[in-house]
């Protein structure tokens, strides 16, 4: 069996070698460049477009402004060049359009744009006045106001953190082209299936014309996940002007008209008995809202979900300000979770508690919102196989008790916890005449190694060779599939691909036991035992392969399969050290451990990347990610990677990865969790809890940086 094992991913020589070919690689005949110019005004209108200069460089075909732009209906984001009016800066006010990428950038600096500009509100600390409570964004469970009034301890304090943004490796980008009324897109999608949709209702063409294919995905991340308006402009002129046309943004672009995670305030009030046990739990959250949208992506899914508390209130609060509209950025959950987890270790030195402990004692396996009982959580576990593998037990509790030569040395935990999508999900398996097998299924890899846990999941169905397994994704010519996020692919797909490889196997099987030339006939088919390729008698005396079954019967067998999974809720415990030079006020995080229950775990190796990535992201949001905006222009002043900072390979410490590796009893996927968004999720929290440990002061307001420390 290969499914548990860290097998390598299968994927790793093409993208290595430059096989993988990403959306931004293709080129077709007579392709046009389509490139953005960006508004420079956060609010107001836009009163005069000079394109003439534009149109006078060598090689442009056309310049696109909401005068004379495609018209375009808007299904889930506000849709730019549409009107003159302007609500975030960096919107798009035009569009170049080239033989040359180089043409259309050059075409692109010399469109003049004249605006009435208005004073816009960048920062939730300008809009104070105009916080309201959007509908369906309040959940209260007994009664917190008498929880609050029994608690003998209370903790009540207010944390915050700035705008993030995307950075994936791969920016995004789209290929469009037509027949007729037939669309292809190479696109940079998270979802193909939904792509193809939003497609097809943008453009009035049924959902079968469209064709999305996203094979390689350079990071997603969430960013990736809707249709982006670039995208659907893109398209648009594609058709107007009868050629294919594509868009590549620039990394700068990036910060304004796809996704980021949203400005968020927070007040945490807990309150508890001297035991620890929590009587109430108050989250009111507000979070950035913009002009055009109130949806809202950062949630208090951990205040509602993870600790046993009678009495909950979650609150979430928004306000509309002259920026882009927020949507998915990884582990949405985050931002009001480090709010929660560095409450309870606040509330823990209070009680004189230890943090593992005092997380023990309010550990429930119920849902406290709904009441129903979780499929199985194994959470107590992760907090000892993590304790233990940390040293917990030689933690001194006392603030500044540790030294290193200069440095303060700190112990931080809190939990992890994030729930997971799943989607009906269709798979299909085929195996040729000479015994190698397809798999094909219009999900996702976006980094997380979906290629090779499935190679692993039919390859083991069949008993067959990795090597004689090959995997096609996210095309919309294939069955349809789950979207990539929500860490739902592997709990949405997985069951399918299995079904249809099992199903393919029985009929392999039956093949055999039903032909006199096979030396398998007349065995009872449910006892034929599969395994490198062969089909064995069960005391193993007879055998016949794959191959020869196959080749035999002149014809591929092949199954398409269906399956639906329940979402759930995978969990962990985080544990980091980190040293703080108070001379300079640096911190570096010198070790991670973090032990976490997602179910089955199907590979070793790519569920311990997603927590090495996790607890990076972490690390970065924790110290150096911060979305800087001018207050005066709401313009983003640090849209680059020399002044967005991230967590780079110097930043990050050896991470121990633990698995409990329980299966959950009612999930379809082998008994797999989605895990991709969990481990993130307490990181920022355990690093400033043992940022306190260190240092003895509480900063709770990310990123924690050196200027907060001296």
């Amino acid at each position: 069996m290969t499914v548990g094992q860290p097998v390598e991913r299968v994927d790793g020589r093409a993208k290595v070698t430059g096989g993988a070919r990403y959306a931004a690689d293709r080129t077709l005949p007579g392709m046009l460049f389509s490139y953005l110019v960006m508004g420079t005004i956060a609010r107001g209108r836009i009163t005069a477009v000079d394109t003439a200069a534009a149109r006078a460089v060598p090689g442009v075909v056309e310049v696109f402004t909401h005068e004379n732009a495609p018209r375009l209906p808007s299904e889930q984001h506000f849709m730019p060049l549409q009107g003159n009016q302007i609500h975030y800066n960096g919107q798009i006010v035009a569009i170049t359009v080239a033989t040359t990428l180089e043409q259309a950038q050059e075409a692109a600096e010399l469109v003049r744009v004249t605006y009435a500009p208005e004073t816009p509100k960048a920062v939730i600390a300008d809009a104070l006045a105009e916080v309201y409570l959007p509908a369906n964004q309040e959940v209260i469970v007994g009664d917190p106001a008498a929880g609050l009034a029994a608690a003998e301890v209370t903790v009540k304090q207010s944390y915050s953190s700035p705008p993030h943004h995307h950075n994936q490796i791969e920016p995004h980008a789209t290929v469009a082209q037509w027949d007729g009324d037939r669309l292809t897109v190479h696109e940079t999608s998270q979802g193909v299936v939904n792509a193809q949709r939003t497609f097809a209702t943008t453009f009035g063409i049924p959902q079968t014309n469209v064709r999305v294919l996203s094979p390689y995905l350079g990071g997603g991340f969430g960013g990736k996940s809707p249709v982006w308006p670039h995208s659907l402009l893109n398209a648009a002129i594609a058709r107007q002007l009868g050629r294919p046309a594509k868009m590549v943004l620039a990394r700068s672009q990036m910060y304004s008209i796809v996704s980021h995670r949203a400005e968020f305030w927070q007040e945490v009030t807990l309150g508890a008995k001297r035991d620890g046990t929590l009587t109430a739990l108050v989250h009111v959250s507000t979070q950035q809202l913009s002009r055009t949208s109130e949806n809202m992506y950062s949630h208090s899914v951990s205040s509602r979900m993870l600790y046993g508390c009678p009495n909950i209130h979650t609150r979430q609060q928004g306000v509309r300000l002259d920026v882009p509209t927020s949507r998915f950025m990884r582990s949405p959950q985050m931002a009001s979770h480090f709010g929660l987890e560095t409450a309870l270790d606040e509330l823990s030195y209070q009680l004189g508690i230890d943090p593992v402990e005092l997380r023990r004692r309010n550990y429930t396996d119920v849902n406290p919102t709904t009441g129903e009982r979780f499929s199985s959580k194994f959470l107590l576990d992760c907090y000892k196989l993590g304790a233990d593998a940390f040293g917990w037990s030689r933690r001194n509790p006392k603030p500044g008790s540790t030294r290193d030569g200069h440095e303060f040395v700190g112990w931080g935990m809190a939990t992890e916890a994030h729930d997971h999508n799943a989607n009906p999900s269709s798979a299909m398996v085929s195996m040729a005449t000479d015994g190698t097998v397809l798999g094909q299924t219009a999900t996702q890899d976006i980094g997380t190694g979906t290629y090779t846990v499935f190679t692993q999941v039919v390859a083991d169905a069949l008993g067959v060779p990795l090597n004689q397994v090959k995997i096609e994704l996210a095309d919309t010519n294939f069955p349809p599939a789950a979207l990539s996020a929500g860490s739902g692919t592997i709990a949405s797909v997985t069951g399918a691909v299995n079904a249809a490889a099992l199903a393919v196997r029985t009929a392999v099987i039956q093949l055999a036991v039903s032909n006199p030339a096979s030396p398998l006939h007349g065995l009872p088919a449910d006892q034929i035992v599969t395994q490198h390729g062969y089909l064995f008698s069960p005391d193993r005396s007879r055998r016949e392969s794959y191959r020869a079954v196959m080749a035999r019967h002149g014809a591929p067998v092949q199954n398409t399969s269906s399956m639906t999974n329940a979402r759930g809720y995978s969990t962990g415990a985080v544990f980091v050290e980190v040293r703080v030079d108070p001379r300079y006020g640096r911190v570096r995080v010198t070790r991670g451990v973090g032990a976490y229950d997602a179910g089955r775990v199907l590979n070793r190796q790519t569920a311990r990347s997603q927590v090495i990535g996790g607890f990076t992201w972490g690390i970065g949001n924790a110290l150096m990610e911060h979305t800087v905006l001018d207050r005066r222009t709401a313009r983003v002043v640090n849209p680059n990677l020399s002044t967005y900072l991230l967590a780079v390979n110097a930043d990050v410490p050896d991470i121990q990865a633990i698995f409990v590796d329980k299966p959950d009893p009612v999930s379809t996927a082998l008994g797999a969790r989605g895990f991709g968004e969990t481990p993130i999720t307490g990181v920022p929290a355990a690093i400033g809890n043992a940022i306190f440990h260190a240092t003895g002061r509480r900063i709770r307001d990310l990123p924690i940086t050196q200027d907060k420390l001296l």
